[in-house]
Parts: structure tokens; sequence; C-alpha cells
């Protein structure tokens, strides 16, 4: 059996597994479950904070689009580092790569994830993008 920290860390390195699969589908409903209400993102470019589901749509529907128009093809985690702060808290650190319908890599971005465990699932509540290094 797993030390409650060890299964803490399989539990939520799993969600955003799932997650990376949703989001690599480009549909904007099939990625806000994976999103705790509220949801804070923070980009180089800006901070937003998303009280609703469809807040967070509101906030991604350009970046999907962005991606589409790009030939994403789908995008993975390369995972750095987990941190179980708490029972009901972990932080994951990792470069999320993007790669073209061809197989090509198209980015990658430096990607530190702060989920919460909720009512029954681990749930994203802050996202950061930053540097890959």
């Amino acid at each position: 059996m797993l030390s409650p920290g060890r299964e803490t860390d399989r539990e939520a390195t799993a969600v955003l597994a799932d997650y990376y699969c949703a989001f690599s589908t480009l549909d904007v409903q099939a990625v806000l479950p994976y999103f705790h209400e509220p949801a804070l993102l923070v980009s180089p470019h800006a901070v937003f904070a998303a009280p609703t589901g469809a807040e967070l749509a509101t906030a991604l529907a350009p970046v999907i689009e962005s991606l589409r128009a790009r030939e994403f093809g789908r995008s993975e985690l390369n995972l750095r580092d987990v941190q179980v702060l708490s029972a009901t808290t972990t932080l994951v650190r990792g470069v999320a790569l993007r790669y073209k319908l061809d197989g090509r890599e198209l980015e990658r971005s430096g990607v530190t994830y702060i989920l919460q465990k909720a009512e029954t699932a681990w749930k994203i509540a802050v996202l950061i993008l930053h540097d890959p290094e």
C-alpha cells in the first residue's frame, strides 16, 4: 500500500494526465471539469481569475482557437517535480510539450499546477505558465 503522500502524488498526476488527453481534443467543454471553481490562471502576459467554468471557457477559447490554427495535434506533460503540500493540496511542476498534427514539436512551456482535492476529485486551482527552464 502506498503511503498517503505517495497515493496523493499518484492521484494528482493521474488527473493531470487525463487533463492533457482532454486538452488535446481542443474541446473547451472537455477541459472545464478538470478546473476548480474558482480557478486562477497566471501567464507572463496576464493574471486571470475565473470564478466559474463559464468565465474560464471564455479565457480558454482564444488559446484553443490559436492552437487549432497552428495545426496543434496533441500535448503531453513532462513532470519535473511533485510536492504534496497537504492531504488536499499538491503542487506539480513540469514542461507542457505541444506537438503539431504531423508530430513535430510546436512549442514548450513551463507549467506549475496547484491541485486542490474537491469533494470527489482533484481539480486544478492554479495554473501558472512560465519559461520551461
